[in-house]
């Protein structure tokens, strides 16, 4: 390799790898309370507290564990609906694929541990209105949000792919996305839910030239070679 080049490697995981299921089971979450508490709204429900059903009001920070055989989920919530947990993860996990023990995990007989709570009142005053408007600094409807306890993401896009994704992670995506397909159509019958995609991409003067490694781990069946 010379100066000008370098290899840029990206990596990526299917649907039953555990980072991915935690995020599809807080994802499941969320858009069941959102949709709950439309259907809440659009019925006029008002709470015992005298607080109506307002999906502009919803708060939700849900974080989800798993661990072979069992499934935590915890955040804090500020919601008017109540949706049952229990059964949202379980299916989930079904619809990845983990339907029997010897997969490491089982949606029908795993355990779901929920410790959701309301949201802080702190956490709260600080999401639902900005310091500079708490202090009288501006009234610019963009400052209005506040920051709360929620992460910071940062990127861009570029123009390496019509995804405008750098091409390391866009061709890793796409290899994950297969192992998936050809795992729930029969094509490949002896892959299992877990599995991980990985391309090294070779960049001359900040473009890249070629692909230079791919690598693709997947759980499968017992005896395959």
């Amino acid at each position: 390799m010379s100066d000008r080049s370098y290899l840029f490697t990206s990596e990526s995981v299917t649907e039953g790898h555990p980072d991915k299921m935690c995020d599809q089971i807080s994802d499941a979450i969320v858009d069941a309370i959102f949709a709950k508490e439309i259907e809440l709204a659009e019925e006029g429900y008002i709470d015992p507290d005298g607080e109506p059903a307002d999906p502009e009001q919803v708060r939700v920070a849900c974080e989800t564990l798993v661990t072979t055989g069992l499934v935590v989920v915890s955040g804090e919530i500020r919601t008017r609906a109540y949706i049952d947990v229990d059964t949202i993860v379980r299916g989930v996990i079904k619809d990845i694929g983990y339907d029997r023990g010897k997969y490491g995990f089982d949606a029908e007989r795993c355990g779901v541990m929920t410790t959701i709570h309301a949201q802080s009142p702190d956490i709260a005053a600080g999401v639902d209105t900005s310091h500079e408007v708490q202090t009288g600094k501006t009234t610019d409807p963009l400052d209005l949000i506040g920051a709360g306890d929620q992460g910071l993401m940062f990127g861009y896009a570029c123009n390496e792919t019509s995804h405008l994704m750098p091409l390391p992670v866009y061709l890793s995506h796409r290899l994950a996305e297969r192992l998936t397909d050809v795992r729930k159509s029969g094509v490949l019958p002896y892959l299992r839910p877990d599995g991980k995609t990985q391309v090294s991409v070779n960049y001359v003067d900040g473009k890249p030239v070629g692909v230079e490694k791919v690598l693709i781990s997947s759980q499968h069946a017992e005896g395959v070679e």
